[in-house]
């Protein structure tokens, strides 16, 4: 996700911090200092600081029950409305899906276990409207968060844990892309609720929340449809195969004229032997206009490591492939590994609208 940098990494995942997090306490610790000094302001900080570290927990939760089932989380990252992992994939298993989603939550049943039971700290849920209150104890503001963390995760709004569960139930009985469009549908319904409340509590956290709900289901609602779609075809059916290419010893200079003369937002770097190297962007051309940069190579600039798939691969792996960070375009191969084409977002949105045809 832009805007957002790494802090460490745990398994494989790296963990990521968006900077609107440091708006968000910044934005806490100036209104506590003004209302009550700086001790309060500390505090608040520490607080908010705490529960965002249960939510970084809650999301680890995730990652290490899809972990069990193959399925990897490249990052999670933490923002003001709560923390997002990114898994590789959905499993398409009802029951592993059900499995993923809950764990978030009962890691934060596990930590109100924990200060409930072992510390001996006595959180309630009829405390929830106190927990802005500088008289009630850290420990029992924070076990009640963890409660209301995992109340407010388990509403069946989709793609929020509750929701996921309720889309992976309603898999058990139909079609899954039915079931997404259904538990999407419903999650516009309660999303346009929880934004009304926001705007009567007058918390633009919620109406966030719910603007989140409302376009991250409808967004998932349509990959889940295209994947559906995209059973049995091949990665040769979504192909684009007329291209301008580079070589690695190309400039800058040189792509900036392919700029001018195609419509291609990636260009592929081939090698002598048609071999795929990688991928050079516009972008990536676009942002060094300065004479200077023209004799520079383009193999330092070119995106590497990318994949390349054969071109009877399942079109639904090549979809999985573009969910990566940074990955513009997928390489397509035909005999001895050789070039011969690559797929890219736009076509991939292109073919989906003939294929419905």
């Amino acid at each position: 996700m832009s805007w957002s940098f790494p802090i460490g990494k745990v398994r494989g995942t790296e963990l990521r911090v968006h900077v609107t997090f440091f708006l968000l306490l910044a934005w806490i610790m100036v209104g506590a200092w003004m209302a009550e000094g700086p001790q309060s302001a500390l505090v608040n900080m520490l607080f908010i600081v705490s529960v965002f570290a249960c939510v970084m927990l809650h999301e680890l939760g995730h990652a290490t029950m899809a972990a069990r089932f193959g399925v990897k989380t490249p990052d999670i990252t933490l923002l003001p409305i709560g923390g997002l992992a990114r898994l590789e994939r959905i499993p398409e298993n009802p029951k592993q899906e059900i499995l993923i989603a809950v764990a978030g939550p009962a890691v934060n049943i596990v930590i109100w276990i924990v200060l409930s039971v072992l510390i001996g700290v006595r959180g309630q849920i009829a405390d929830l409207q106190s927990l802005e209150s500088p008289t009630q104890d850290f420990w029992a503001r924070l076990a009640v968060v963890n409660l209301l963390l995992v109340a407010f995760n388990m509403i069946p709004a989709f793609p929020m844990d509750g929701g996921r569960v309720f889309r992976a139930v309603l898999a058990l009985f139909m079609d899954r892309v039915k079931a997404t469009q259904i538990a999407a549908q419903v999650g516009r319904v309660l999303a346009l609720a929880l934004g009304l409340w926001g705007v009567m509590q007058s918390s633009p956290i919620l109406v966030l929340i719910a603007v989140f709900i409302y376009f991250a289901g409808g967004a998932e609602s349509a990959d889940v449809t295209m994947r559906g779609r995209a059973r049995g075809a091949q990665a040769r059916d979504a192909m684009i195969t007329a291209f301008a290419s580079l070589s690695p010893e190309d400039s800058l200079e040189d792509a900036a004229r392919l700029i001018l003369r195609t419509t291609q937002s990636e260009f592929p770097v081939l090698g002598p032997d048609g071999a795929f190297l990688g991928f050079l962007t516009r972008a990536e051309v676009m942002s060094f206009p300065e004479p200077e940069h023209r004799a520079e190579r383009v193999s330092d600039h070119m995106l590497t490591g990318l994949h390349a798939l054969p071109s009877t691969a399942p079109l639904q792996a090549v979809l999985e492939a573009m969910s990566g960070r940074h990955v513009p375009a997928v390489a397509v191969t035909g005999d001895h590994g050789r070039f011969i084409g690559y797929v890219n977002r736009e076509n991939i949105g292109e073919w989906f609208i003939l294929a419905r045809r």
